[in-house]
């Protein structure tokens, strides 16, 4: 049977939250600051390209930055706060999935 998570506590739950979200918007800023840096650089050594370069370039630079963080601080929430530990991994035989094979 599995335990009991330390997110089904509300004041723990609330606090590891707090933190994620905090996280998420130094990532953000993070995110702002390369994407500017990234767009002036290109626009330094390229000139004016097209619009749609630089577009696609800030799109892709952002989702990139905030979705690996977002998920990497998913991570980092459920494994800091024993959720991980909650877990049940155990796994059943091969004998208790497929049944016990008779030898002649």
């Amino acid at each position: 049977m599995a335990r009991k998570s330390p997110l089904d506590n509300p004041e723990n739950a609330a606090h590891a939250w707090a933190r994620y979200r905090q996280i998420m918007k130094l990532l953000m800023a993070v995110t702002i600051a390369t994407v500017t840096v990234a767009l002036g650089l290109l626009y330094a050594f390229n000139g004016m390209v097209s619009v749609h370069y630089f577009i696609a370039v800030a799109l892709g630079i952002a989702f990139t930055m905030l979705l690996s963080g977002g998920l990497m601080g998913l991570a980092f929430l459920s494994n800091g706060t024993g959720h991980d530990d909650a877990v049940d991994n155990r796994l059943p035989s091969a004998d208790e999935l497929f049944g016990g094979k008779d030898r002649d």
